[in-house]
């Protein structure tokens, strides 16, 4: 099958390009989930549970600042479908996602906020403080990782090349595995928690003229 280029105008490339750190902070996800027979009790179940964990948070070091929660909900709960379903009661939860400097106290951190009624662990992800300097470099990373290819290109077809003539921003979650929002948390030995390195991507095209 004959193909064309419609529209000649010079060399289109891709590159990508990524940054690691160590974590810095770490984000977690938690929520009081509790079930009793009726709404009243259910709530007070779980006022209990959210003023225990804000005081456990407390005790830790963390501020109410970094403590972003959600108002108390309450749904019906139930067993089962169709005419076999059984009323279990009424169920009353709260989430929060609690954002913390101290990665050498985070394990303590989780098994203090369950013993006081975070029955839920959602989520453990690491991150950076400086994310958008780790992003510009990454950037740069990506350009020079395009230019490269380009060059390889322009050798292969006897060809020079030409200014850059555009440019374009790519999103890189949606051509690369990517970790900007930082890497969720692994087991290690001895049970510790194990962050391991955030990383930050970033992806562009490049497009060049070509001359002889």
């Amino acid at each position: 099958m004959n193909q064309t280029i419609r529209q000649p105008w010079g060399l289109s490339v891709f590159g990508t390009g990524s940054v690691q750190a160590e974590p810095q902070l770490a984000r977690l996800k938690l929520a009081v989930d509790l079930l009793a027979p009726t709404a009243d009790k259910a709530f007070d179940k779980a006022g209990t549970a959210v003023s225990a964990l804000r005081e456990t948070l407390r005790r830790h070091g963390i501020p109410d600042a970094k403590v972003s929660g959600s108002r108390l909900s309450l749904k019906s709960a139930y067993d089962g479908y169709g005419a076999d379903r059984k009323f279990l009661g009424y169920r009353c939860m709260a989430t929060f996602t609690i954002e913390t400097t101290n990665l050498d106290a985070l394990q303590q951190l989780i098994v203090d906020a369950v013993n006081a009624g975070a029955n839920h662990v959602d989520d453990v992800l690491f991150d950076v403080q400086d994310k958008s300097a780790l992003r510009d470099e990454a950037r740069r990373r990506a350009v020079e990782a395009a230019r490269r290819k380009a060059g390889v290109y322009a050798e292969a077809a006897d060809v020079s090349l030409g200014p850059v003539v555009h440019v374009e921003d790519v999103d890189p979650e949606s051509v690369t595995p990517y970790r900007g929002h930082g890497q969720n948390a692994g087991g290690a030995g001895g049970g510790d928690l194990a962050p391991g390195m955030v990383e930050v991507a970033a992806a562009v095209w490049l497009g060049f003229s070509l001359t002889r």
